[in-house]
This record gives C-alpha cells, sequence and structure tokens, in this order.
C-alpha cells in the first residue's frame, strides 16, 4: 500500500481518516498545519499527500503551492469548499484530484488508487530502469541489486543511487543531487548528500577512502562508474 500524509486541522476528522486508512494497510503520517506538512513532504517523502484547504495557518491553495515547489507527490484535495471555481483554482495550483467534504473512507481509498495508478503510468513512460557496473536500479518495481544480489535500501538511498547510475560515468554536483533527489535548495553548509552517500557507499561494500563505484571529484561533486 501507500504512504499517505494527511494535511487536515480538524483533529476528529484527521483522526477518523487515519484510523481508516491505516486499517486499509496505508502508512499514515498526520499534519494538523500547512507549515508542519509541508516539512513532512521533504521528510517523509510519502507517496499521496490529502490536503484540506482550510488550514489555520495558510490557505491550502497557497500551501499546495508551496509544496510543488519542493516535490510532485500527487496530491489529493479534500475541502468543504464545493464551488466549480474552487476546483479549478485547486487543480490549477497542481492538485490532482479533489474531493469534497463529507466523504466516506473507501471513496478516498480509491481515489488514493486511481492517483497512484496514474503516477505509475507515467513514471513507466518517464523512468526507465538503468544499469552500471553491476548495478542495477529499477524505479518501477523500485528494486536494487548488486551482481545481482538484491540491495536493501531506503526510500532515499533508492533515489539517490538511481539518479547517480542514471548518469554513470559523468560528474554530478552535490547541488544537482540535493534539488532533484531530495528536491530542496541548496545550501553550502548542507551534510545531507555527503550522510546519504556514505550510507550508500557502505551498502555497496565500499568507502570513502577506497571506493569502487561512487567516486568523489573534489570541489566539484561525485561520478559513479569503476572507471575515469
Amino acid at each position: 500500500m501507500a504512504k499517505v500524509l494527511i494535511v487536515e486541522d480538524d483533529a476528529e476528522i484527521r483522526t477518523g481518516i487515519v484510523r481508516a486508512l491505516a486499517g486499509r494497510g496505508h502508512v499514515v503520517v498526520p499534519a494538523g498545519t500547512a507549515l508542519d506538512g509541508l516539512r513532512l513532504v521533504v521528510a517523509e517523502a510519502p507517496d499521496v499527500v490529502l490536503l484540506d484547504l482550510g488550514l489555520p495557518d495558510l490557505d491550502g491553495r497557497e500551501a499546495l503551492r508551496m509544496l510543488r515547489g519542493v516535490s510532485q507527490v500527487p496530491v489529493i484535495v479534500v475541502t468543504a469548499r464545493r464551488t466549480e471555481g474552487e476546483m479549478v483554482r485547486a487543480l490549477d495550483a497542481g492538485a490532482d484530484d479533489y474531493v469534497v467534504k463529507p466523504y466516506g473512507a473507501d471513496q478516498i481509498d480509491a481515489r488514493i488508487r486511481a492517483v497512484l495508478r496514474r503516477t505509475a503510468r507515467k513514471a513507466e513512460e518517464r523512468d526507465p530502469a538503468v544499469e552500471a557496473d553491476g548495478v542495477r536500479v529499477d524505479p518501477r518495481a523500485r528494486t536494487a541489486t548488486l551482481d545481482g544480489a538484491a540491495l536493501d535500501l531506503t526510500p532515499r538511498e533508492f533515489d539517490l543511487l538511481y539518479h547517480l547510475v542514471g548518469r554513470a560515468g559523468e560528474v554530478v554536483s552535490k547541488r544537482e543531487l540535493l534539488t532533484e533527489v531530495w528536491q530542496v535548495p541548496y545550501t553550502a553548509a548542507d551534510k545531507t548528500v555527503d550522510v546519504h552517500l556514505s550510507w550508500l557507499r557502505r551498502k555497496l561494500g565500499e568507502t570513502a577512502q577506497e571506493p569502487r563505484r561512487i567516486h568523489t571529484v573534489r570541489r566539484v561533486g561525485v561520478r559513479f562508474g569503476s572507471t575515469p
């Protein structure tokens, strides 16, 4: 099933939908404000977001525009606003679907499945499997192998490896990795990329001191590949 981020300020509604979706096998991450939701989009990398428009700190459409600045995660707007104009404005702001309250758990579960099917089809067209130096990464199946043996990667490690293998032989800057893989602005003091590269090297059986596939190019970035 999916990891679902629910951004809903009404505690009763939020608790009810969390319980209902968890009971259907989803991993559910709740947030009560727009800013918490934006933070969790980056920290949790959900598969889909359920976003209320009537939030206490930011209007939902503004939150949606900010969210689209850091992520292309599918967003289903769930709101009591039922006019056609509101629906059009939300969809134009980047929503993938629009559900009017009150809604049933079966309906929202079906909407989640539908939007994820559409996302998967787009991924199939956009993101082919890549392979280099004995490493194969398949974004559709979310599998990665090293010389045929499965790699146990976190979602972020998987995305990082996919990006590197897809650019095998090229030097990739840390700025690019942070903006393309994490989808957040780059700052020189940010050690996020370094930490994840270290974890990824360990799982590939190498270190920064004795690299085999992930090579540091000083003051430039990293290169994936066993040969220069």
